[in-house]
């Protein structure tokens, strides 16, 4: 009785699965259909991108998630196709779906991240950048990415901390050069004086020859009221790029301000030497000889630099001191007048107002 009970039992179990093995037949092989024609969809869509067809990749891939819209990988490629097409809202909507199928893929992060910064949506793109960085912290894209973001949104000390990580993550690449740039130009434009020298005197340190950071540090300085340290940063400068006359220019500035003529004239002339129609140096030995009383020195350089610079109302006004100086008055009230009607041409009543009374002076004898 058991054995024909066993027997029965047997054999009913074999009629149950192999009933079930044919029922589940067709979904096996609609299923194998399925993944076939979503597979050949994807590389479709895939010679499509590399043909730059962006239409025609497009339909394909939207032909794949009507398959499987569980597919992170169609809704990277709708999104990747898009942003080649510069569509950045729908590729942002593409790769926020494509996220949340894949949340741990640091790429659709970094993607998400760099369509959401194009559209202007620097402090979303930021949090984008910032799940990239959890996942994937040695990438130095995702933090370079991270960075413009947050400048864009004015996010300055995020900036800045951002900056100095990719200064940790690679000191010897360009990307540091151009981190130590960017940071220390935003500690600049916040007067934060004492970090920005702290910053680029670590940098110039490891890029001796790199000239940008250099005059960074001397502006910094500068601004700091370390004139000494400053200069002695621009003469280092001069080393690394001796035929740069803007170098030669800023010492001369500085010099001039600080009431020091003689070393400003060779500053400024030496600019000139290097670029002998530069309205600067021009400009800049005028004013000394102007300041010296060298009027027709003044005279030569301020013609000359009206001669370049036609619009300019301080070659004029420059100009008709020095004819004054030499009691060329009728020269010096042509000169000024020139100036007055270019001052008021530029709105500037300040200074208009200051060369009315030098021609009314003039007049009076």
């Amino acid at each position: 009785m058991l054995s024909k009970l066993l027997s029965i039992s047997s054999i009913s179990l074999t009629i149950l699965v192999f009933s079930s093995l044919i029922s589940a037949q067709p979904n096996l092989i609609v299923a194998q259909i399925d993944q076939s024609e979503l597979n050949n969809l994807l590389l479709a869509g895939n010679k499509y991108v590399e043909s730059q067809n962006y239409d025609k990749a497009l339909e394909t891939y939207a032909k794949a998630a009507d398959i499987d819209d569980q597919n992170s990988q169609i809704f990277s490629g709708i999104g990747y196709v898009q942003t080649l097409k510069k569509n950045y809202a729908e590729a942002a909507k593409a790769y926020q779906k494509a996220v949340k199928l894949s949340p741990k893929d640091p790429k659709l992060y970094h993607a998400l991240g760099f369509c959401l910064g194009n559209l202007g949506k620097n402090l979303a793109a930021a949090e984008a950048y910032e799940q990239a960085i959890a996942l994937e912290p040695d990438n130095l894209q995702n933090h370079l990415g991270l960075g413009v973001v947050l400048v864009r949104a004015e996010e300055y000390d995020r900036a800045v901390e951002t900056y100095k990580n990719i200064i940790t993550l690679a000191p010897d690449n360009q990307e540091a050069k151009d981190a130590y740039k960017i940071a220390s130009r935003i500690l600049l434009d916040q007067q934060k004086y004492s970090e920005a020298i702290a910053l680029l005197e670590v940098a110039v340190k490891q890029q001796p020859y790199e000239l940008d950071l250099k005059l960074q540090l001397a502006k910094a300085l500068f601004n700091q009221g370390d004139i000494t340290a400053g200069l002695q940063t621009l003469e280092l400068a001069t080393k690394v790029a001796p035929q740069n006359h803007l170098i030669y220019l800023q010492i001369g500035k500085i010099l001039y301000q600080q009431g020091e003529l003689d070393r400003a004239l060779a500053e400024y002339q030496w600019a000139a030497r290097l670029k002998p129609d530069d309205q600067s140096a021009i400009e800049g030995t005028g004013l000394i000889y102007l300041a010296q009383k060298n009027y027709y020195r003044a005279i030569i350089d301020f013609r000359r630099l009206t001669e370049l610079v036609p619009n300019n109302p301080r070659g004029y006004h420059n100009l008709g001191l020095a004819l004054k100086g030499r009691n060329r008055d009728e020269e010096a009230i042509a000169a000024l007048q020139q100036a007055l009607e270019l001052y008021k041409n530029d709105g500037n009543q300040e200074q208009a107002n200051q060369v009315t009374k030098l021609i009314a002076e003039i007049n009076q004898g």
